[in-house]
């Protein structure tokens, strides 16, 4: 494993024990004119923050599996040495801004409430999907 994930899963277990501290403690303070109880938003941000630190360092790692040293790896490294392709989509495409912003559209009518917004992100965003699947071309047939 190397030190990007590392850090998201050190990060994940710290939290995954502040939430455990936080959710205890909450739970035994009475001098917070609180209704006795677990306190909810933070116990909730504090899981949501564990989660999302948890997909991060499952993402990193995975990515880092797939890919070979990087310049950074070597002390004697040059800048020219970190030259080549970044990321997995060609800078022309417009099909992943264009899914960014279907997602932005369904998120709206989640917040919003409104049933015709979160309809028509989903269109978008099955449309803007189609669209990259279409402009890398379908993987060939292995027969």
């Amino acid at each position: 494993m190397r030190p990007g994930a590392k850090v998201m899963f050190s990060i994940a277990a710290f939290l995954a024990v502040m939430t455990v501290v936080y959710i205890f403690a909450t739970m035994r303070v009475q001098d917070d004119a609180y209704l006795f109880g677990v306190e909810w938003a933070g116990s909730v941000a504090l899981v949501l923050s564990f989660v999302l630190a948890m997909m991060l360092g499952g993402y990193i790692q995975f990515i880092e599996n797939r890919t070979d040293f990087l310049p950074e790896d070597y002390e004697e490294a040059e800048t020219e040495d970190g030259a080549g392709v970044l990321g997995f989509f060609s800078p022309s495409s417009i099909w992943p801004f264009a899914m960014s912003c279907s997602i932005a559209v369904f998120g709206f009518g989640v917040i919003f409430f409104y049933y015709w917004m979160i309809a028509l992100g989903g269109v978008l965003l099955i449309w803007s999907t189609t669209m990259l699947n279409l402009q890398y071309g379908m993987p060939k047939e292995k027969h």
